[in-house]
């Protein structure tokens, strides 16, 4: 009799749709939605058929797989706000970080970096005092970092008003386009002959004459100054200074800020 059932039982099989499963078949039953690939994730057949993450690519899912285990994306939370420059008085870098709020499963979108690093410079010690500026050759970054300078509020004494500078720019060594990190993406637009308009604004302008270093000012006129990327040590150059505007009007990648 159990020969009989057996028998019965390959042949309701055979005449099923492959794209058919019985109840509690394939990755209905409970747990079979395994991460990575993992060949003991497997439903019974016939035919046998898989429900780990990688069932996909190895085309021996389940026919229920997508609707039992669809993919889950990852999902984060905004960016914190920058930190702190981990050393003052010196270029150093300021951290932003995110968290999870849901992980990735079933072959979903994984999760991007939950940490990011920028150059940066504090002209004032933990203890308030102010640095001994001596920052050499000039230090740029993107004019972003100079709104997040006023989110903190510009002390009443140091309210002047800031000034642009415009240099030409030499060559351009190749590291500074070979970037990944969001952060310094801007350097990929610094480009030989092209004019860039940089800020000098509170608190990267000296306490005494109110200006940055290297901004050119006093400098023979056709002299070539040097800048570096804060961020990216790689990313150096030379720039010959224009002249000085009360309002930069250069375009957004190429509007930066003294730090």
């Amino acid at each position: 009799m159990a020969l009989v059932l057996a028998a019965v039982a390959a042949g309701a099989w055979a005449r099923r749709p492959p794209s058919e499963l019985w109840p509690g078949q394939g990755c209905a039953t409970p747990g079979r939605c395994c991460p990575g690939r993992d060949p003991t994730c497997a439903a019974r057949g016939p035919p046998p058929c898989f429900c780990d993450q990688a069932c996909g690519a190895a085309r021996d899912c389940c026919a229920n797989y997508a609707r039992v285990c669809p993919a889950v994306s990852c999902i984060v939370a905004e960016w914190s706000d920058w930190s702190r420059c981990a050393r003052p008085c010196q270029v150093s870098y300021r951290v932003r970080r995110r968290h999870v709020l849901r992980e990735p499963r079933n072959g979903g979108v994984p999760c991007p970096p939950l940490e990011e690093r920028a150059g940066c410079v504090e002209y004032r010690s933990r203890q308030g005092v102010e640095c001994q500026q001596s920052l050499f050759p000039a230090l740029i970054t993107p004019s972003s970092y100079g709104k997040e300078w006023k989110k903190r509020g510009v002390p009443k004494e140091q309210g002047t008003v800031g000034y642009c500078v415009q240099f030409r720019l030499g060559p351009i060594p190749g590291s500074c386009g070979q970037v990944r990190a969001p952060h310094v993406q801007w350097t990929r637009y610094l480009t030989q002959g092209h004019t860039v308009c940089v800020k000098c604004e509170w608190p990267a302008q000296d306490t005494r004459s109110q200006r940055c270093y290297g901004d050119g000012d006093g400098d023979r006129g056709n002299q070539l100054l040097l800048w570096r990327a804060a961020g990216h040590p790689r990313c150096r150059g030379t720039w010959e200074r224009l002249g000085q505007l009360l309002v930069c009007s250069c375009p957004a990648v190429h509007s930066l800020v003294f730090i």
